[in-house]
């Protein structure tokens, strides 16, 4: 089992930036993908971001690209998403998700993701 402590969402002006933050315990992350997904009101969730543990590697939605950076710390077992930029319609729930996974393949879609933390508001006004 992997638990999942999201962290560091608010309110923010357009342009403005917020890093977020997914606490991981219950295991070591080796092996595993770790995704950023967002869902606001009266949408589906969505795909923001990826990274696989091991290598480190990142994907974003287009949406995104260029605006946030995703990275992880080994040593703390966290995941972080760096927002910049940020615009009203970055407005949302934001959820951090694990999925284990040796191939670390890049996962889009929220039905991959075995284990999910509670979510964290963030709510960039204009």
């Amino acid at each position: 089992q992997v638990q999942l402590v999201e962290s560091g969402g608010g309110l923010v002006q357009a342009g403005g930036s917020l890093r977020l933050s997914c606490a991981a315990s219950g295991r070591t992350l080796s092996w595993y993908v770790m995704g950023w997904f967002r869902q606001a009101p009266g949408k589906e969730r969505e795909f923001v971001g990826a990274i696989n543990w091991t290598g480190g590697n990142t994907y974003y939605a287009d949406s995104v690209k260029g605006r946030f950076t995703m990275s992880r710390d080994i040593a703390k077992n966290t995941v972080y998403l760096q927002m910049t930029s940020l615009k009203p319609e970055d407005t949302a729930v934001y959820f951090c998700a694990a999925k284990f996974d040796p191939t670390l393949r890049p996962r889009r879609t929220a039905g991959e993701y075995d284990y999910w933390g509670q979510g964290t508001q963030v709510t960039v006004s204009s």
